[in-house]
């Protein structure tokens, strides 16, 4: 069983071969010097480890491993195939990925290829074993990322395409059927014999795209887990697999990617400098990408990896200088690196890597940092990661692998995603389609959350509740472990569910088993309004909830601008000034539910905003909105009137993270997001990680400017 070290490991991607000039012995030195514990190597040149067709050059790397080991710094060794190299092209130009039917994505990038080609798949094995069977046994090595970033493109090949038909064969059966499950009916798209059907790039049917999508992600799953039993046929016991996982990638289900591997490892980039100061300067509708920005965002970076298999995670890249365009530079404040290894950690890290060691000279990334400069002289960044070494060192096992408290559960759904980005329920400004849809629904839930002190665990639809057998692997390989409704409950207590449109009926019944089993469950805007296959549902929203909620709707109404909220009469809950309605409204009629908040309208004041009802031994709450900062922070207030991290009223600018420790012990991890100092007081007697001291409860805790604090109590 592989088996990660017993701290959090720290280091960087390091490439000895994209240097200028030799100076690994003083790289390597540097690396001893900062503490680190770990180097990520290989997976970016296929051309080096295989410069010609069948010609390999594996003797390079041997210096870097045991100059590394010999440092006590453990090695992480990638596979090369998401950057083919030129010949492989060029002798064999029908692996080129296609953009759309028959437009071949032009050479000069990376993951360029349709990487289910039989002639990609004999090199990227050949150049795999290559590698593994020269350095697999190498006693710097303690585990291996297959691929990179994998699902960057939707291929539209043909042979993905044919594979595409067969799958809808081998689920579906016959064509009648999928017209049936389809809605083929429908602008006569009736299919007479599987050749009849189109290929994706003129498709407008919801259905077709959902299974479209669903499809290039199951590819890119089956591609990694290829990958990992190749590796497997090498490793030892004890060494880990997994890749790294860009959250934004379009051909990428992170819940099933990751079923085939040891750990989840993700690259949370994030804006620094004020990107990361509390209170938030981010504009409220700021669309988050592959660079977040927020403090809020960044612990939702840490909260998505953690939830891919619900357990620890890697950090494989993270910010080390400016990342981005060459107009871009924003490098860190004074411990802002500090804060974000920190926040990372308390949500679940057990090794924080950066991209990367050494700023390139040349390529695509030539101003994307590395903790090094151009120059190659330790400067300031080299300086704040050697502290943050030596804090990793302190804390030595403490730390790695904490659980993270979370007061309200979150579930996200990839497949609504991926149907929201080409049919969006909502607008942008100019009222044109907001592919950002899907994020615009749920991020307002969890950044609310954040902003009242609450911690979140999010939870995929797939982990609630698996329609294809409750833990047990279906005929196609693919499975998941389900919760019960009331485990969950007990475990979870509030659970938040915006924007779940796309959901097995399954699903929804265990919604309503687990509000009945004592959880409090929140509805959010268009959550159960359609069935698996993306068709409207027959019965009114929220489907199969109607009765447990209180509420029906079957009209809903897009928002230009904010709408004032108002508390209801009697309302316990304690709406805010500033409350606002955004972006939607669901028409939510009351059956027997009381009203918690009402839009100031002349026209949406006839529907209800926010909704609650008692079911069972516990409760549903509907919010038919997007609900604006302030309603989002007052809501999470309400729905956990207590946080879990104990520590009460804090400045705005200080958060606390909490979790349990692997020996059992409490975490608290103490943010100072500000050029302010601050001061907090200690909750009970805590015990400083980092230097040992105690302090006793009720005694004020001191924070600088961009400081962090890690305490432990018993």
């Amino acid at each position: 069983m592989p088996v990660l070290p017993a701290r959090v490991l720290f280091g960087a991607a390091y490439y000895h071969e994209y240097q200028p000039h030799e100076r690994l012995i003083a790289d390597l030195d540097l690396m001893a010097e900062a503490r680190f514990t770990v180097i990520r190597v290989g997976e970016s040149v296929w051309s080096t480890w295989e410069p010609e067709n069948g010609t390999f050059d594996l003797d390079w790397l041997r210096p870097v491993l045991d100059g590394a080991h010999e440092r006590g710094i453990s090695v992480v060794l990638g596979t090369p195939t998401y950057a083919v190299p030129p010949w492989l092209s060029r002798q064999y130009p029908e692996i080129a990925a296609e953009r759309a039917t028959g437009q071949r994505i032009g050479w000069g990038a990376r993951q360029e290829v349709d990487f289910t080609h039989p002639a990609f798949r004999f090199h990227a094995e050949r150049v795999t074993r290559e590698i593994l069977a020269r350095y697999a046994a190498h006693p710097a090595v303690i585990g291996f990322q297959v691929d990179n970033e994998p699902g960057l493109r939707l291929p539209h090949n043909h042979g993905v395409f044919e594979r595409f038909v067969d799958h809808l064969r081998a689920r579906y059966g016959d064509v009648e059927t999928l017209n049936r499950e389809w809605g083929l009916v429908y602008w006569s798209h009736r299919l007479s014999t599987w050749a009849d059907l189109w290929t994706p790039d003129g498709n407008a049917q919801p259905q077709y795209d959902l299974a479209w999508r669903a499809f290039q992600a199951r590819q890119t799953t089956e591609f990694v887990a290829w990958q990992a039993g190749i590796v497997r046929a090498y490793a030892r016991d004890d060494q880990f697999v997994t890749t790294c996982i860009s959250y934004g990638h379009p051909a990428m289900d992170d819940d099933e990617l990751t079923d085939s591997l040891d750990v989840t490892a993700g690259n949370p980039y994030y804006d620094m400098q004020d990107g990361l100061a509390l209170p938030d300067r981010t504009p409220d509708g700021h669309e988050q990408q592959w660079k977040t920005r927020g403090v809020w965002a960044l612990f939702q970076s840490g909260d998505r990896m953690f939830s891919s298999r619900q357990a620890p995670f890697l950090v494989t890249e993270t910010n080390a200088q400016a990342i981005g365009a060459p107009w871009d530079n924003k490098p860190a404040y004074d411990g802002q690196w500090r804060q974000a290894a920190w926040a990372l950690v308390a949500r679940g890290a057990r090794m924080i890597e950066y991209w990367h060691w050494h700023t390139l000279h040349f390529g695509a990334e030539t101003h994307w940092g590395g903790i090094l400069p151009h120059s190659g002289r330790p400067g300031r960044v080299y300086g704040e990661l050697a502290r943050l070494g030596a804090e990793f060192d302190a804390a030595g096992a403490l730390v790695a692998g904490i659980e993270p408290d979370a007061d309200i559960a979150m579930v996200y759904s990839m497949p609504t995603k991926w149907l929201m980005q080409k049919y969006p329920p909502l607008a942008t400004a100019d009222g044109g389609p907001d592919r950002a849809a899907y994020q615009r629904i749920f991020d307002p839930f969890y950044r609310g959350a954040f902003d009242a002190g609450r911690q979140v665990r999010i939870f995929h639809a797939r982990q609630l509740h698996d329609p294809r057998g409750v833990g047990v692997p279906p005929a196609d390989g693919w499975g998941s472990d389900s919760m019960a409704p009331d485990q969950a409950a007990r475990s979870h207590p509030v659970l938040v569910v915006p924007g779940l449109y796309i959901t097995d009926d399954g699903t929804l019944d265990w919604l309503a088993q687990y509000a009945h089993a004592g959880g409090h469950l929140v509805l959010g805007p268009r959550t159960g309004c359609a069935d698996h296959e993306a068709r409207a549902r027959h019965e009114q929203a929220p489907a199969r909830l109607v009765a447990a909620a209180g509420v029906w709707y079957d009209e809903v109404g897009n928002l230009p601008a904010e709408l004032s909220l108002r508390a209801a009469p009697g309302s316990p809950f304690a709406l805010p000034e500033d409350g606002t309605a955004t972006h939607w409204v669901d028409g939510l009629t009351v059956v027997d539910a009381e009203v918690l908040a009402e839009y100031e309208h002349p026209h949406f004041g006839r529907w209800a905003a926010i909704t609650t009802r008692r079911h069972g031994a516990g409760r549903v709450t509907c919010v038919g909105t997007v609900p604006g900062r302030g309603t989002a922070r007052a809501l999470a207030e309400w729905l956990a009137p207590t946080p879990s991290s104990g520590w009460g009223t804090l400045p705005a600018s200080v958060t606390v993270t909490t979790g349990t420790c692997p020996d059992g012990r409490r975490a608290h991890v103490v943010h100072n997001w500000s050029w302010q100092e601050a001061d907090v007081r200690a909750p009970g007697e805590l015990t400083d990680v980092l230097d040992g001291s105690v302090i006793p409860g009720g005694t004020p805790v001191g924070l600088g400017a961009w400081d962090v604090r890690v305490f432990v109590t018993s």
